[in-house]
């Protein structure tokens, strides 16, 4: 990773294409910010890392939106927990044994997905979202369920799965599932600040910028939820899964903030350096 990001473009597909192949962005922002703190890596390059792994994460949501509900995920992943099991005691520590270990995960985590949505499947009445009302101060209690679920769980990626699979079995309408996923990625940077508790100020600031993307991006997607709903619905015609909707709005808001945000990076590093100057 600290090799392959001594440019901009390389520093952002490094990130995405890391996060996406390791299903965790904030492993791969803990690395990039381990890298900064060893000093392998300058702060301009942890940034295009963590805006990329910031988009490489939404990958997830298309798993579990397209594969997670076209498959049988139970008879697909326990073949692979098997397998992947029997790798990692026979082969312990080796390269080996470590893909063993990654295959336990992934069945894991297809696992989860297929228990998540056979619990959210006809649950539609279960939870009264309707009552939580409507206009900014409904929005403002779905932001923070979505912050609050993630930073309970730690990991933004099991909070969109959660989101996904309620969205899809009827127990969140669209619209607050999407608002709950800006509350997810506003949650996942607690994992990352408290990763650099007695950190060298160089990693601090990496930290921050992870927390400013995710924080930066709420004014260009929390005011417009309904517009980029509608948009997808436009483009990709009525028939299309719920499911399918929140994994693109998850993309397009990711995209957006790394639009909006990249002709600034080096400003935000500017900006950065000044601070966190005391250990």
């Amino acid at each position: 990773l600290a090799k392959c990001t001594s440019t901009m473009t390389k520093g952002i597909l490094a990130g995405v294409l890391i996060t996406a192949m390791v299903q965790s962005s904030s492993a791969v922002i803990f690395a990039t910010i381990g890298f900064v703190n060893a000093g392998l890596m300058s702060l301009l390059q942890a940034i295009y890392v963590i805006f990329g792994s910031n988009v490489g994460t939404t990958l997830t949501g298309w798993i579990i939106a397209t594969v997670g509900f076209k498959l049988n995920l139970q008879l697909l992943s326990m073949p692979i927990l098997a397998v992947g099991m029997g790798l990692w005691l026979i082969y312990g520590t080796t390269k080996i044994g470590a893909l063993g270990q990654a295959l336990v995960g992934f069945s894991l985590f297809f696992l989860g997905i297929d228990i998540l949505k056979n619990t959210f499947e006809g649950l539609g009445g279960a939870i009264p979202f309707d009552n939580i009302g409507s206009g900014i101060s409904a929005t403002l209690i779905l932001l923070l369920i979505g912050i609050l679920l993630t930073s309970m769980m730690q990991s933004s990626s099991a909070t969109i799965a959660v989101i996904i699979t309620a969205v899809a079995g009827g127990l969140i309408p669209v619209y607050a599932g999407a608002v709950m996923v800006i509350g997810a990625d506003i949650g996942t940077t607690s994992t990352a600040l408290m990763a650099v508790i007695g950190a060298t100020s160089n990693a601090k600031r990496a930290a921050m910028a992870h927390v400013l993307f995710n924080v930066l991006k709420v004014p260009i997607a929390l005011p417009f939820v309904g517009a980029y709903i509608s948009l997808i619905y436009f483009v990709f015609g009525n028939d299309i899964s719920v499911a399918v909707v929140i994994a693109i709005f998850h993309t397009m808001i990711k995209l957006a903030g790394l639009i909006v945000l990249l002709p600034f990076t080096k400003y935000i590093a500017t900006f950065l350096e000044g601070r966190f100057t005391h250990q």
